[in-house]
């Protein structure tokens, strides 16, 4: 009689494979009263002594507390097994058939599960020579300088309670309904605390509700006031981390029911309420911050053009279809990454509305350089340490001002621990390739031209989108 676990594995498209799992009723039994003995041995009840207790006991007292930790040893068991005995390479954790959180253990019943795993594709890596990449140059000028001071300025201003009419950088919070055509649940989503920020200038009137861009924002909110209702309508992003969301006709009903308006500090109140003193050490202090960012910028530029060296030297099949895990991922690295640059919230949402709405072509890209860099960290012996993750949130929580335990609780809290080792990851996998590469500096505005004629042909590669 069979006492292992035994696996089926299919292909079911490029880098995917489906585990087909059976825990024999043998084994079943077997862990089913090593798990009830242990519990006895272990269990102090009134009237007994440790270990002495009836098993009836045992399983009336702790029975649902020990069947699920046994069910979840089981398949965790399986699966590690089933990775080790067939050599598969997972690059995220499995999506599991949902009957398997429904599986009860049950003696003399055996468990059949289904579990479907993203796999590092069998890739011909290139010998990393010839690598050539630029590296923008640019000093901190003054309008850098005076910039982030005014946006410190709005950070540390006065808000006061408005009515409206709403303008550049007024903050509105309301109840906000989402309708998606088509969708089964009408409204598809219902948020009471939306919040809604008239694009600045710069911004050239685009701006994110809920996660999408619209590039007409401003022109649906300037001028409105408190109980207005404000509709916004568009296309999903064809790459969705939410699948029914690709493609769909979306409308944002949004009602404001409170809003405020920034006043922002003087220079010299910012220097105060930051500990600073003088005006010139809170400009001294920015240049450094400025500084630092650039360098990260810098570091980053070259980073994505030695990924796109690889892509050019790398061909391999993807699945047809993104799915939702995939995407998400990929906005959860582009998330942390944003955060380990200092970027504040407000901006990271709006950048990664744009990652949103990029093409489905620049987001499989991505995906091709995630498998790319996965197999070559691999080949390479690259790992994530728990120190270097410990630097990263130390890091990320000095950017924010916070304390580094409440970034780590965050990203516990939210499931990302898993997504910035994967960015560390990468972020060493390329700086690797960049140790053998032939670096030319150049100047920073000859490589914003680059960058703005590479974003102009992203954007004719998306579909134009619907908005009201």
């Amino acid at each position: 009689m069979a006492t292992e676990s035994t696996v089926v594995v299919e292909n079911i498209g490029p880098a995917r494979k489906r585990l087909k799992i059976t825990i024999p009723a043998a084994m079943v039994d077997e862990r089913l009263t090593e798990a009830y003995a242990s519990a006895r041995n272990e269990a102090s009840i009134p009237g007994f002594r440790r270990g002495s207790a009836p098993i009836g006991l045992i399983e009336k007292r702790f029975g649902p507390s020990i069947l699920e930790d046994l069910r979840r040893r089981l398949l965790t068991d399986a699966y590690s097994k089933a990775l080790q005995d067939h050599k598969l390479q997972p690059v995220s954790d499995p999506e599991v058939d949902e009957s398997a959180a429904d599986v009860a253990i049950q003696r003399g019943k055996a468990i059949e599960v289904s579990m479907d795993i993203e796999v590092i594709p069998e890739i011909a890596l290139p010998k990393l020579e010839d690598v050539e990449v630029s590296r923008p140059v640019a000093e901190v000028d003054e309008k850098y300088l005076a910039d982030e001071i005014r946006r410190l300025g709005y950070r540390f201003g006065t808000p006061t309670r408005i009515d409206g009419p709403f303008e550049t950088l007024d903050r509105m919070v309301g109840k906000a309904t989402v309708r998606v055509k088509g969708a089964k649940q009408d409204p598809y989503f219902e948020a009471a605390e939306c919040l809604v920020v008239v694009p600045d200038v710069e911004d050239e009137g685009k701006g994110q509700v809920l996660g999408l861009m619209f590039d007409d924002l401003s022109k649906h909110v300037t001028g409105k006031k408190v109980g207005d209702s404000i509709v916004l309508k568009t296309t999903g992003p064809e790459v969705h981390e939410r699948e029914d969301l690709r493609g769909a006709e979306i409308t944002v009903e949004f009602t404001p029911t409170q809003a405020e308006r920034i006043t922002p500090a003087e220079p010299a109140a910012v220097a105060e309420s930051l500990g600073l003193g003088a005006v010139e050490n809170l400009r001294e202090q920015v240049k450094l911050s400025l500084e630092s960012r650039r360098d990260q910028e810098q570091r980053a530029a070259m980073r994505e053009q030695a990924a796109e060296w690889l892509l050019e030297k790398v061909t391999f099949d993807l699945p047809e279809k993104m799915s939702g895990a995939q995407v998400a991922r990929n906005i959860e690295m582009q998330r942390i990454q944003l955060q380990q640059q200092g970027l504040e919230e407000a901006q990271i949402e709006h950048r990664l509305a744009e990652i949103r709405g990029a093409s489905e072509e620049d987001t499989r890209k991505r995906l091709r350089a995630f498998f790319i860099l996965a197999r070559l960290a691999q080949d390479l012996g690259i790992d994530v340490s728990d120190a270097e993750l410990n630097a990263s949130i130390v890091q990320m929580a000095r950017s924010r001002g916070t304390r580094p335990d409440q970034i780590r609780t965050e990203l516990q809290q939210n499931g990302r621990l898993n997504e910035m080792a994967l960015a560390i990851r990468e972020a060493k996998t390329l700086d690797r390739v960049l140790a053998k590469a032939k670096v030319t500096d150049v100047p920073a505005e000859e490589w914003n031209k680059v960058v703005a004629e590479k974003q102009k042909a992203a954007a004719a590669r998306v579909a134009p989108k619907k908005r009201g």
